[in-house]
């Protein structure tokens, strides 16, 4: 089933899988009175139903080599696209904990997984708050710290043989992680899209890397 979510400026977003995305646009055309146009884009491909309702999908791992506008429904070579395996890196990272790996094909083949105590925000004043605040920075820079490690021992040695870097997580932790040097090369293969993750834990770098390879598509119009 695909994933589903409601998007700034009106519009609901869908994950779909590889797998499903033929039958999903197939799907799409008989809900919406068939397709009128199908633009492909290196980086997006919109689908123009004859009802006014329009689907956007942006091209995972991309650029498209095939564009052009046709008549009708015409998204096989987005899915071709989509169905390539590839080797992925996923770096998922929030203050209090990160789980990275490798992946293939949606099956996590490496992976890290690491938790540390961040203390939540205290509504305390004066002199009390502010050694507190203290010692949250400090809490948060030691699981920054143990996150850019694993990366830079799990990941950065495998990048050459990586397809693409997928991220998620927080991303304020995310930004503080480009800061380092050591993960240049990595930050540099990143996807732009960010995989929203509640907590990095281990079962969830399995669902992550099955959102990775999916494509995320834009419902919205009539």
């Amino acid at each position: 089933m695909a994933r589903a979510r409601r998007v700034a400026g009106g519009g609901t977003a869908v994950e779909v899988a590889p797998e499903r995305l033929a039958g999903w646009f197939t799907r799409f055309a008989e809900r919406n009175d068939g397709v009128g146009t199908t633009e492909l884009g290196e980086h997006e491909v919109r689908v123009f139903a004859r009802n006014g309702v329009t689907a956007t999908a942006t091209v995972p791992f991309g650029p498209l080599a095939v564009t052009g506008r046709h008549e009708g429904l015409a998204v096989e070579p987005l899915v071709a696209h989509a169905l390539v395996p590839r080797l992925l890196a996923l770096l998922l990272v929030r203050l209090g904990g990160h789980s990275l790996g490798l992946a293939r094909g949606g099956r996590v083949l490496v992976s890290r997984t690491d938790r540390h105590l961040v203390q939540g925000r205290t509504a305390a004043g004066g002199w009390s708050q502010q050694r507190f605040a203290r010692r949250r920075a400090g809490q948060a820079r030691v699981a920054l710290r143990a996150a850019a490690q694993d990366a830079v021992e799990v990941l950065v040695p495998r990048l050459s043989e990586v397809d693409a870097v997928v991220l998620g997580g927080d991303r304020l932790a995310l930004g503080e992680l480009r800061a380092d040097h050591r993960l240049h090369p990595l930050f540099a293969r990143a996807e732009a899209r960010v995989l929203d993750i509640p907590e990095p834990r281990r079962d969830l770098l399995d669902d992550a890397a099955g959102r990775a390879i999916s494509v995320e598509v834009v419902l919205s119009g009539a």
